[in-house]
């Protein structure tokens, strides 16, 4: 009997895998819209690192897509700086303890 995976609740600052741009054009795309001094940034950390390290940087542009653009995350920054901090608890997990 296998066990049953726990569902984590919806964490607006975690940014699943399916969400956001999907492509290197629409990363562009969207930091160009949101951050245009981050999309050079991006090109040029992309131009610069291994084949073996473009995931890590596309991974690393979209986490900053997602922090310029979710409006929770920014009104989560925007409470943090003026002194107003509500932290959430989530119930502690095998897979989170880790």
């Amino acid at each position: 009997m296998s066990a049953q995976p726990v569902e984590q609740p919806y964490d607006p600052y975690r940014l699943e895998a399916a969400q956001g741009p999907q492509t290197l054009a629409a990363l562009r795309a969207a930091l160009a819209d949101v951050a245009p001094a981050d999309l050079l940034r991006f090109d040029a950390k992309l131009a610069a690192v291994q084949l073996d390290q473009v995931e890590d940087v596309i991974s690393e542009y979209r986490h900053v897509w997602a922090l310029r653009s979710r409006p929770e995350v920014l009104a989560a920054l925007a409470d943090s700086l003026n002194g107003r901090t509500d932290l959430v608890a989530y119930p502690l997990t095998e897979d989170s303890a880790a």
